[in-house]
């Protein structure tokens, strides 16, 4: 690696990471259409080349072949970190998720296996619900596999306040949440007890799946294989788009468009340990790399502040 980045402490992991991270869901060719597989490789070695030191992935992203790929390109040392996500029953007719203990533990050595790696880095359960984490089970075969030596840490990859609020109260080390200028409740909801606790928070959603890089037009229409064409209905999506003018005047001097608006609303979060970012091309991550900046302050003073004020007063409710 011979890019430079700035790093933060992953919570009280002991792991520094860079605040950029590789996410591989879309780079997996699920989610928003087929990527090639020379496309993939290009990517993950691009985001070596400039510094990054986080990779997210999951057991499930086609069927464990991201896993596999990560695994033949990244260096098997501490310096490089590899979150991934199990809990999700790979079925032909229909995914199913399972966190007993049993298939949890099958799953962690397959994935240090396919990562090819001695320890998992960061192993997160896969999208929960509220019962699974109270029941306790799962969190339990968490602790005691980072206690066996098959992970450096475990937490949560949690879609909403209440089950990323259950997993902190249950030990979570790490949180995995969507967090964007329009969407911060589960932030909100966790922020007092993570911080209390050191909880290290991975930020996804960084764009929204794209409305914040502000190139949409309100008509924007997406390929049926592509899972935005049933995120929103056109309405919903005419309405998102017009909130985009809440970030246009955020968008100056060296912050040159909305998407590095956006990136750098994440950053600046001190509670962030690192936004999580899902190009498909290496030139989109590029640009996300030049988006994030170097200076030391990611918005003028005041900047974060007059940005959050104006998202509310057109009836955004983040």
């Amino acid at each position: 690696m011979n890019g430079h980045m700035r790093k933060r402490p992953l919570g009280a992991t002991g792991m520094q990471v860079s605040e950029l991270s590789l996410g591989t869901w879309g780079l997996s060719g699920e989610g928003y259409g087929p990527v090639p597989e020379s496309e993939q490789d290009a990517v993950i070695e691009r985001a070596l080349a400039l510094g990054i030191t986080l990779f997210e992935t999951s057991d499930a992203y086609a069927k464990g072949d991201m896993e596999r790929r990560l695994g033949r390109h990244l260096p098997k040392t501490d310096e490089v970190v590899v979150a991934t996500k199990i809990g999700t029953y790979l079925n032909p007719k229909l995914n199913r998720k399972r966190f007993d203990p049993q298939f949890l533990k099958s799953s962690a050595e397959a994935s240090r296996d396919r990562l090819g790696r001695e320890r998992i880095d960061v192993l997160l359960l896969h999208n929960p619900s509220l019962q699974a984490l109270i029941k306790g089970e799962a969190t339990a075969t968490m602790a005691e596999l980072v206690s066996a030596g098959v992970a450096r840490s475990w937490g949560v990859s949690a879609g909403n306040g209440e089950t990323a609020a259950a997993a902190v109260d249950a030990g979570a080390q790490v949180i995995e949440i969507p967090y964007n200028a329009f969407h911060t409740r589960v932030l909100v909801r966790i922020a007092s007890e993570a911080q209390h606790k050191n909880v290290g928070v991975l930020a996804h959603s960084v764009l929204a799946y794209g409305l914040l890089t502000g190139t949409w037009p309100s008509s924007k229409e997406f390929p049926t294989e592509d899972h935005r064409s049933e995120r929103w209905t056109p309405d919903e999506l005419r309405r998102r788009v017009l909130h985009l003018n809440a970030l246009r005047p955020s968008a100056v001097g060296q912050i040159t468009s909305l998407r590095a608006v956006a990136l750098r609303y994440v950053l600046s979060h001190p509670m962030i340990s690192s936004a999580v970012l899902g190009p498909r091309k290496g030139v989109q991550l590029d640009q996300l790399i030049r988006d994030a900046g170097k200076d030391k302050e990611y918005f003028p003073e005041g900047g974060r502040e007059s940005l959050e004020a104006r998202v509310r007063s057109v009836g955004a409710k983040p």
